[in-house]
């Protein structure tokens, strides 16, 4: 694990995105609610905001940090979920991976509500979208990087 005692505790704040590839019938399910698990939105959703919560027992090295607010989006599109995870704290390391950990559960937790209805789902686009804070400053992922 990286000593991070010496940095200064600044406010971080990290967004990160999956996307999960559906056809348009398990959408019409999604958006009608009548999956056989339930709502797959707000259990996606609440999947993400737990993971991002554990992040650190999922993802060795991983700092805990006290975590000041967490949110999972999830938007429905014609040929999938797009899901966006925002986190934030005040402290001295970022909170890329948790944002990055929300997203990713969050898709994978829709996978399994939609599977057996569609077991070509397919989980696409993890990625970090913006982070701020730190000795490294500000990123934000340039629209013509894919």
């Amino acid at each position: 694990m990286v000593d991070v005692s010496e940095k200064a505790a600044t406010q971080r704040r990290a967004v990160a995105e999956s996307y999960v590839k559906l056809s348009a019938k398990t959408m019409r399910l999604i958006v009608d609610g009548r999956l056989p698990k339930g709502d797959a939105l707000g259990t996606a959703r609440l999947a993400g905001i737990m993971a991002a919560k554990r992040t650190p027992e999922l993802v060795p090295l991983c700092h805990p940090l006290p975590l000041t607010h967490v949110d999972v989006q999830a938007a429905a599109h014609k040929a999938g979920v797009r899901f966006e995870a925002t986190v934030s704290c005040t402290g001295q390391t970022g909170v890329e991976m948790e944002a990055l950990t929300a997203a990713c559960v969050a898709a994978l937790t829709l996978y399994d509500m939609v599977k057996a209805v569609e077991k070509g789902a397919t989980i696409e686009k993890i990625r970090l979208l913006a982070k701020t804070g730190g000795k490294s400053g500000t990123y934000k992922r340039s629209h013509r990087r894919g």
